[in-house]
């Protein structure tokens, strides 16, 4: 019979969540680096190399290696002879009171994104409150975890579906993935529940993500059952759609495919798909008793040595001197290097705007002829002039770009991930620009920032608009002023690259 103690529980759930803020998995390192090996994409290998690059920094740095440090999720398997020395907190209770110490700690504070109220005022909790926390009662004397930080531009790419018994689950994916675009930051994971009811298929998805990847094994050794075989087909139908990273176009788009399955009802195939993102962020642990569980940190040599050099191709452009008609030549899939001011500005910010517009009321800034960057930074530690800063998903600003970009001259936007038909429009009549940022990179991206200051909405904590400062910012120009978007022609042509090839080889 083992005691455990209320303090090694919440010290242990506090201490995997910082640890998986700055700690990939080495197995994802090793994944992407394969796979930047092999990439034929110009983009795509710059945008995993950025990946990488970042990776490593937030190792050495203990800083977030993505800007949106998740909402948390705990699978924890409890001893049915376990017993708690001294405790005076549910279980519940101690694993959030570990969540409230990760994110609030001095030394590498992460972002709060967790909103109480969700379909009202939707407040901040402060503390990334609660967890999502699912149990099991198992023989045994230990309590063992699993420890996830989920991001919400990948948990908002989820997709359920209750097929038919006799429908397709391959047919599904690979129709449903390109509708997911590239919000979900890819390269990363594929989960997929299969069976029980919705809710069970959605949870079987969410737990096949804590595991390591592993499918080049299963490649070597062959599938032994249906469901191997199925994460073989998924996986290589998937890559060959030409998606890759970021959505750019490429060879790779997913790096493994997990799958869990369970009994079922004889008239249905419930199936639910979760994507991981580039900051896969989960860690496991188990408490005996003997005190409060130790992750060793990765080896420094698991990380590769890779560098982040400027092309010959790429344009320096001053946002404090840019005019509109300067853009008009800007081409989708080219490096552009931002130095300057910018403002940023996301979801609550947008909207905010938007009701000061339609109510005739004066802006807190002038957009005119500048551009803002869709972030909600981390807050900055020690020296910081901001915290991790990388992208959040563009398409959720889509509804407002029409009238932001008719009712205050703003000449561009910085985002990750495609932009949808109707903000593609507005751009093109706007002769306005989207560029993105690679999703994933948040520390690196931080580096270009020299200086930042709270402009307007200081209630919003990291939803305020803030003016950045940025030095040598790197971006890639993803809809021109012609509504041309990378996010379409990069993905067509690389699938037609892949088809050929296999078509080559048959």
């Amino acid at each position: 019979m083992a005691l455990i103690k209320q303090d090694d529980l919440i010290q242990s759930v506090a201490d995997a969540l910082q640890y998986i803020s700055y700690y990939h998995p080495v197995d994802f390192i090793q994944a992407v680096h394969e796979a930047y090996l092999r990439e034929e994409s110009p983009a795509a290998r710059d945008a995993m190399a950025q990946i990488l690059i970042n990776s490593r920094m937030c190792a050495t740095g203990h800083r977030p290696i993505c800007q949106d440090t998740g909402i948390v999720t705990v699978f924890v398997k409890v001893g049915m002879n376990v017993r708690w020395d001294g405790a005076t907190m549910g279980l519940d209770d101690m694993i959030n009171e570990g969540v409230r110490r990760a994110y609030n700690l001095p030394e590498n504070v992460l972002r709060a994104s967790i909103l109480a109220d969700p379909a009202g005022k939707r407040t901040n909790t402060r503390d990334n409150t609660p967890a999502v926390i699912h149990y099991q009662m198992v023989p045994g004397d230990t309590v063992e975890f699993d420890v996830a930080a989920k991001g919400g531009g990948s948990e908002n790419k989820s997709k359920m579906v209750m097929l038919n018994p006799s429908d397709s689950i391959v047919d599904w994916v690979i129709k449903t993935v390109p509708t997911m675009g590239a919000g979900w930051c890819p390269p990363g994971m594929l989960g997929i529940g299969i069976g029980g009811t919705a809710e069970k298929a959605a949870v079987l998805a969410k737990q096949s993500l804590m595991d390591s990847i592993d499918i080049h094994e299963l490649r070597a050794r062959g599938p032994q059952n249906r469901v191997e075989e199925l994460r073989l087909e998924i996986m290589d139908k998937v890559n060959a759609l030409g998606i890759g990273a970021q959505g750019l176009g490429g060879l790779t788009t997913v790096l493994d495919v997990k799958i869990m399955d369970y009994p079922t009802h004889a008239a249905s195939l419930p199936v639910c798909m979760i994507p991981n993102c580039a900051a896969t962020r989960h860690a496991h642990f188990v408490l005996d008793g003997s005190g409060p569980a130790v992750l060793a940190p990765p080896p420094l040599d698991a990380y590769p040595d890779i560098t982040w050099e400027v092309g010959t191709g790429v344009r320096r452009v001053n946002l404090d001197t840019l005019k509109p008609e300067d853009v008009l030549e800007w081409k989708t899939g080219e490096t552009v290097l931002l130095s300057g001011k910018m403002l940023t500005g996301r979801d609550a910010a947008h909207k905010r705007m938007v009701e000061m517009l339609n109510n005739g009321e004066q802006l807190p800034v002038d957009l005119k002829g500048r551009f803002i960057y869709y972030v909600g930074p981390v807050d900055p530690v020690r020296d910081e002039v901001v915290g991790p800063a990388g992208p959040t998903t563009a398409t959720r600003m889509d509804k407002f770009t029409r009238q932001i970009l008719d009712q205050t001259g703003l000449l561009g936007m910085i985002g990750k991930s495609e932009r949808g038909p109707i903000a593609i429009e507005a751009i093109k009549d706007y002769k306005a620009v989207y560029l993105m940022a690679v999703g994933g990179a948040a520390y690196l991206v931080a580096q270009a920032i020299k200086k930042a200051e709270v402009l307007a909405f200081p209630e919003m904590g990291m939803e305020a608009i803030y003016e950045f400062e940025v030095k040598d910012m790197p971006v890639t120009v993803a809809v021109d002023t012609k509504g041309e978007s990378v996010h379409i022609t990069g993905p067509a042509i690389w699938q037609k690259k892949i088809a050929d090839s296999l078509a080559v080889e048959i």
